[in-house]
């Protein structure tokens, strides 16, 4: 029964560093990536639907992407799922290829990003944390059922704050990447 609970504790730990990973290919460095368009969506047929799923999106140059649409006649709706995001980019058209310059990052923009980072990494923590209380929860559970001992039940309490530290410290890692990228320069 304990192999279980600390089972589920790592899936669940595994999975808020997964979705921290995930966040934080979102946010902006200085140079450019095609990570940086996926939470961009374009009406497509009346279907919201990701770019990377109607076009070519590569990274000839550091501060370049360029995409280019499987059907031309989708151009201006890319085009303008881009201006409208939150990314603050400004796409231009060059017949049926799209070239958006990633301008660089100016210091406070930089800042905002390091926080932005740092509010996801919390996040991420708060999750362990919870995944922590659920594990905890558990064993309680167990050990006022009388299917493992007090004693067994102490020791697994001691494994799980182990293994949520460990936890902890790859977030911070994480972060401390991200933060690395963002300032560099």
């Amino acid at each position: 029964m304990l192999e279980d609970v600390f089972k589920d504790l790592q899936d669940g730990i595994e999975k808020s560093i997964e979705a921290l990973r995930r966040d934080l290919a979102r946010v902006r460095t200085g140079r450019a990536h095609a990570g940086m368009l996926d939470g961009v969506r374009v009406d497509y047929y009346g279907v919201p639907t990701p770019i990377q799923q109607m076009a070519t999106v590569s990274v000839p140059e550091p501060r370049l992407i360029t995409i280019k649409p499987w059907e031309k006649n989708q151009v201006k709706a890319v085009d303008k799922a881009i201006r409208e995001s939150d990314l603050n980019l400004n796409p231009q058209v060059d017949g049926d290829l799209i070239r958006i310059p990633i301008p660089a990052l100016t210091e406070d923009r930089r800042k905002e990003m390091v926080k932005l980072t740092k509010k996801n990494g919390e996040e991420a923590k708060v999750a362990i944390r919870k995944h922590r209380r659920d594990a905890n929860e558990l064993v309680d559970s167990l050990d006022k059922d009388g299917e493992v001992s007090g004693d067994d039940a102490d020791r697994a309490k001691k494994k799980i704050e182990d293994v949520v530290a460990e936890g902890i410290k790859q977030v911070d890692a994480v972060i401390a990447h991200k933060e690395k990228d963002i300032l560099e320069v």
